[in-house]
């Protein structure tokens, strides 16, 4: 608001200062006009009230077309001989002492004069000052119309900037009450059940094939726990921005087959084909141990979702200069609808029961932070496919 008050009064500062030297000038013009005829050879007053008023330059027509009146004074200043047409009574006064421009009342209305000696006595000429007043006012009136529309935009300009600004605070704050409320959901239920087979071991005794069970419910409870706390951990990790690991160059083919050897037992539970393709050596330059837990993670995952004697593969490949994983499984595939939050915590792709849905959050926290892309599509096997491409070593 201060610096529209200051261009204001700059601008009007301006805006009156132009106009100002605009009369001056007309009335000078007019003066000189007049006084040419005065000076004229043979000349007789009032010689100079017939200069046209619109001549070269106009000098007879002021600002906005006002005219510039002429009177013709005694020697003495004191007595108007005669005057212009329309031009109103001339104040009285010694007139020759007046340099300059200056401003006078005549009429009710302020003009502006200019005096001059001439053969005949002293020549004046004198422009009104309305049309100045009204302009003033009508500019002054447009200035305070703009003030309360300017309050207005720069009030929705900072609103809509405010709210650009809290938007992305406030949807962080959602998805941490989001991750908060189903953190503790998918903690609580393993700590019930390990309550409960616990509570109920107690209440009477039991055969040791009994206690037997409820040890190995204990222990698959106690390992499940134990699967979320690690997942929450490493999410933690990322979220706080911990020092990159060092990147090193990693052969694909090579973390392919070392992940099909370490869920190979995972796999045969559930009579589940696990194979890998990678006809070609394919590098990438990134942390060993990230990419080791991101092929985990998808291996993982597509061995829970494909059904009983289904199958999974790795393929490795490059395209492009781009190297890529893809894992591919038999399963029910990922919905279109259910692609754009798939990478959510806590989120899983169907209903199938299975996992805590942290592991593909984890994937993707990798992916972003080794530059990689996702590609997320259906597989030749009939399920999904979850490609990771990143630039080719």
């Amino acid at each position: 608001m201060v610096l529209y008050v200051a261009l204001v009064a700059i601008l009007d500062f301006g805006v009156s200062a132009r106009l100002d030297g605009q009369v001056d000038q007309q009335i000078a013009a007019r003066l000189a006009a007049g006084l040419s005829l005065s000076n004229a050879p043979h000349a007789t007053p009032p010689a100079a009230l017939l200069a046209p008023a619109t001549s070269a330059g106009h000098p007879g027509l002021g600002i906005y077309g006002a005219p510039v009146f002429l009177w013709q004074l005694a020697p003495g200043g004191g007595t108007v001989l005669a005057a212009t047409a329309g031009a109103p009574q001339l104040a009285t006064g010694a007139w020759r002492v007046r340099t300059g421009t200056a401003t006078v009342s005549m009429g009710g209305e302020s003009f502006d004069v200019q005096v001059a000696k001439d053969p005949f006595g002293w020549l004046v000429a004198g422009e009104t000052l309305a049309e100045l007043s009204h302009l003033r006012s009508v500019l002054q009136g447009l200035e305070a119309l703009a003030f309360p529309v300017l309050v207005a935009v720069v009030f929705l300009s900072a609103l809509a900037v405010a709210g650009r600004a809290v938007a992305p605070v406030e949807e962080a704050r959602r998805r941490q009450l989001e991750f908060t409320a189903d953190a503790s959901h998918e903690l609580r239920t393993p700590l019930s059940v390990l309550e409960a087979e616990l509570a109920l071991a107690r209440t009477a005794p039991r055969d040791a094939a009994h206690y037997e069970e409820v040890l190995d419910r204990v222990a698959a409870e106690s390992a499940r726990l134990t699967r979320i706390v690690e997942d929450l951990l490493w999410l933690a990790r990322f979220d706080a921005q911990p020092p990159r690991p060092r990147d090193e160059p990693i052969e694909l083919g090579t973390i392919a087959e070392g992940c099909v050897d370490r869920f190979a037992r995972v796999a045969e539970t559930k009579s589940i084909t696990l194979s890998v393709e990678h006809p070609d050596e394919v590098r990438i330059d990134a942390p060993p141990e990230w990419i080791d837990k991101l092929a985990g993670v998808l291996v993982d995952n597509a061995c829970k979702y494909a059904p009983e004697g289904g199958s999974v593969r790795l393929v490795v490949g490059a395209a492009g200069g781009r190297a890529f994983l893809a894992v591919e499984d038999s399963g029910p595939g990922v919905p279109e609808e259910d692609r754009a939050r798939l990478f959510d915590r806590f989120r899983r792709a169907t209903g199938q029961a299975g996992g805590h849905g942290l592991g593909l959050a984890i994937a993707d926290s990798v992916v972003r932070s080794t530059g990689g892309r996702w590609r997320i599509g259906s597989a030749a096997l009939g399920g999904a496919r979850m490609e990771v491409s990143w630039p080719r070593a």
